[in-house]
C-alpha cells in the first residue's frame, strides 16, 4: 500500500481529479510510459506488502491488547461488571477477561491475509483509479466493501475455537456469574463471540487506514522501479 498510495497523492497535489482521470484513461502503450495495466498491478501490488504488514502486525502476541489503537475493551454493559470485579478484589479475574478477548482477536486475524489478497486479486482498473483518485481512507473503504462479510464469516468461528482454547468461556462464565450474584445488580449476559468478532474486524480496518493516511501524505517511499516511473510521470504533471 505504501507504494503507489503515495504515488496517488502526488498527483493530485498537482493536476486537478478531471486532469487526472484523462492522464490515467488516455496514456500511452509504449516503452518508458505506465499503462493503465502497470497503474493497477502496482496499486495491487502495494496493496498486498500493506496487508501483509498490518495484518501481521496484529496477529502477533499483545498486537491487540498492547496497541491502545486497537486494544479491545469490554463492552459497555460488562465495563460496570468490570468495575465490580475490582472493588470486590478480583481485580485478577478482570484482567484475564480483559486478554482473553484481545487474544481471540489476534488469532482471528491470522485468517485475514487470503481474503484480502482476493479481494485485491478481483480488483478491477476502475477500482483502482477510484482509490487513486479518492480521500485518505479510499483503499481502506474499499477493503472494507469487498471482504466485511467474509472476514465475519472467517473470524467469527476463530474466536469461539479460541476462547474455548484457552478457557475464555469458562472464565467469563465464572465473571458473569459472580457478577449476577451480587445482590440488587442488574443481570448481564452479552455475546462476546459477535462483539470480539466485530471488534477484530474494526481493528484491522483501523490499522489498515493508519497505514493508509501516513503513505498518502509521505513522499519518501520509491522502494521499486514502478514506483519510480509513477513518481517521474507525476513529478512532470
Amino acid at each position: 500500500m505504501k507504494k503507489i498510495i503515495s504515488s496517488l497523492l502526488i498527483v493530485t497535489l498537482t493536476v486537478s481529479c478531471a486532469e487526472m482521470q484523462q492522464v490515467l484513461e488516455q496514456l500511452p502503450q509504449q516503452t518508458g510510459v505506465l499503462s493503465q495495466a502497470e497503474i493497477g498491478n502496482g496499486l495491487k501490488e502495494a496493496l498486498n506488502n500493506g496487508i501483509t504488514k498490518q495484518v501481521s502486525k496484529l496477529t502477533a502476541t499483545d498486537g491487540f491488547f498492547k496497541n491502545e489503537a486497537v486494544k479491545i475493551l469490554l463492552p459497555e454493559e460488562l465495563q460496570k461488571v468490570d468495575t465490580k470485579l475490582r472493588q470486590l478484589g478480583m481485580s485478577k479475574l478482570a484482567d484475564d477477561g480483559l486478554r482473553i478477548l484481545n487474544r481471540a482477536a489476534e488469532d482471528a486475524v491470522k485468517e485475514a491475509t487470503p481474503i484480502f489478497v482476493d479481494a485485491v486479486k478481483q480488483m478491477t482498473f476502475n477500482d483502482a483509479k477510484n482509490i487513486l483518485l479518492g480521500n485518505e481512507s479510499s483503499a481502506t473503504t474499499y477493503l472494507q466493501t469487498t471482504t466485511s462479510t467474509a472476514l465475519y464469516g472467517k473470524f467469527n468461528p476463530v474466536i469461539k475455537s479460541s476462547f474455548a482454547k484457552v478457557g475464555a468461556d469458562k472464565i467469563w462464565t465464572q465473571i458473569i456469574t459472580k457478577y449476577n450474584s451480587i445482590p440488587l445488580v442488574k443481570k448481564v449476559n452479552p455475546d462476546l463471540t459477535d462483539y470480539t468478532t466485530n471488534k477484530a474486524m474494526e481493528g484491522v480496518f483501523k490499522m489498515i487506514a493508519v497505514e493508509e493516511k501516513d503513505i498518502r501524505t509521505n513522499f519518501s517511499a520509491r522502494t521499486s522501479d514502478l514506483l519510480k516511473r509513477v513518481f517521474a510521470l507525476q513529478d512532470k504533471k
